[in-house]
């Protein structure tokens, strides 16, 4: 995936569209059973920026802020918000399947 993330003749959204396709999902796989500390939503916010300045062809030495990536990418961070969602939508799921807060007594 890299020739294709990296590939200047191919525009910017259709290779963060591909990122999102193709290595978002291979790098949520399971999350809804996560526990996110501060250091796993630390390590989750840099993957989604080293992803970000590849595919803008920015090295690591120069002196960009992650804010000035973001807005050069046209994006905000989606990642770890995204997780949280599917978590949520996951507790949903087990809730409604086990009745109101793990009662699932017949009367």
């Amino acid at each position: 995936m890299k020739t294709i993330l990296t590939n200047k003749h191919i525009s910017i959204e259709t290779r963060k569209r591909d990122l999102q396709c193709y290595i978002e999902p291979v790098l949520m796989y399971r999350c809804e059973a996560w526990t996110i500390s501060k250091q796993i939503q630390n390590k989750l916010e840099a993957t989604e920026m080293w992803f970000l300045r590849r595919m803008l062809r920015i090295p690591w030495t120069a002196k960009k802020t992650n804010e000035r990536v973001l807005n050069e990418a046209n994006k905000r961070r989606s990642l770890v918000r995204t997780i949280r969602k599917r978590q949520a939508t996951f507790l949903d799921h087990v809730m409604r399947k086990t009745g109101t807060f793990g009662n699932n007594r017949k009367v």
